[in-house]
């Protein structure tokens, strides 16, 4: 594409990284509040990092290619406004902006494909909060499906994803769990229970994780908060150990033959007094684990028992 002045894309680019390295910094869990989130100057020019309403792609009027695309929090259950999804090949694709794929915010996207420029992601884990994913990459474009795909490194950019293995489609898609889904399942589990443990109410944020229901790995471990319970670091370790079980009617079950041992206070107070107490759950009931899931996964720990 002639015009493209690539040196200063790039450095551009690299400017805004380093702006977010210091506001991810800065912030107490990594996140970024939009209201707090200033822009950034580069060679005199100020530079907007996100769009803030209207389309997801940032396309700034003095550069060729997009800089950032969003995707804005929605509450799970609600119907978002673009449908950003994975494919098969276990890619992420990018929807365009609108159904013309020759809208000047869609062509941006092709610019970064073709010169091989690197975007921010930026993903909605609350209301106005978000997760920012970077370097991505533009590494395909979709105009019959109205969509890009997405790649976390510049090698990716520009092979054919109809052609992929098996063994290499795994490979992509655990690194766009580890990417993209992981980082949000977590801030939105952690999120629907008010950052708290649900079994011990530990309201510490750095002790805290976002366990799986079913695990990633299976059909059914979805990284969506019903097949998610916010646990305290010890107690993620017990219910993935199944020390410690949850039935679907959100009781705390500990092993029969942890709760006869002895083992100081930490044992006794921290595992085994949580034995058939309930689960503490979110406000919401749609966020509330699925009992379909927790009862596949309360057989596995009684077979483990």
């Amino acid at each position: 594409m002639w015009g493209v002045d690539e040196l200063r894309e790039n450095a551009v680019r690299h400017a805004l990284f380093q702006h977010l390295d210091g506001l991810v910094a800065a912030s107490d869990d990594g996140l970024l509040d939009w209201r707090k989130t200033e822009d950034f100057l580069f060679d005199g020019e100020r530079f907007v990092v996100r769009q803030t309403r209207g389309a997801g792609i940032c396309k700034p009027a003095s550069l060729s290619g997009a800089l950032s695309i969003t995707t804005v929090f929605t509450p799970y259950g609600r119907k978002p406004p673009y449908e950003d999804f994975d494919g098969a090949d276990g890619y992420p694709r990018y929807k365009y902006q609108g159904t013309d794929p020759n809208l000047y915010t869609n062509r941006a996207l092709r610019v970064c494909l073709e010169y091989e420029l690197p975007l921010v992601y930026f993903l909605g884990v609350q209301p106005g909060v978000y997760q920012a994913i970077y370097p991505v990459f533009v590494i395909a474009d979709n105009p019959n499906s109205l969509d890009v795909t997405l790649g976390f490194q510049r090698s990716e950019v520009g092979f054919d994803v109809t052609h992929l293995t098996e063994a290499e489609k795994r490979y992509a898609l655990v690194q766009t769990r580890r990417r993209l889904h992981q980082p949000v399942f977590r801030e939105r589990v952690l999120h629907a229970y008010a950052t708290r443990c649900a079994v011990c109410s530990l309201r510490h944020r750095t002790l805290l994780d976002a366990a799986h229901v079913i695990g990633d790995a299976h059909s059914d471990g979805d990284p969506i908060v019903p097949n998610g319970i916010s646990l305290c670091k010890i107690h993620h370790a017990a219910f993935d150990q199944n020390l410690m079980g949850i039935r679907p009617d959100y009781r705390v079950v500990v092993n029969s033959a942890l709760l006869e041992e002895r083992d100081g206070p930490m044992l006794a107070y921290g595992i085994q007094a949580m034995h058939e107490t309930p689960l503490q759950l979110p406000a919401k009931k749609i966020d509330r684990p699925d009992p379909d899931r927790l009862a596949v996964r309360y057989g596995e720990f009684l077979s483990a028992s």
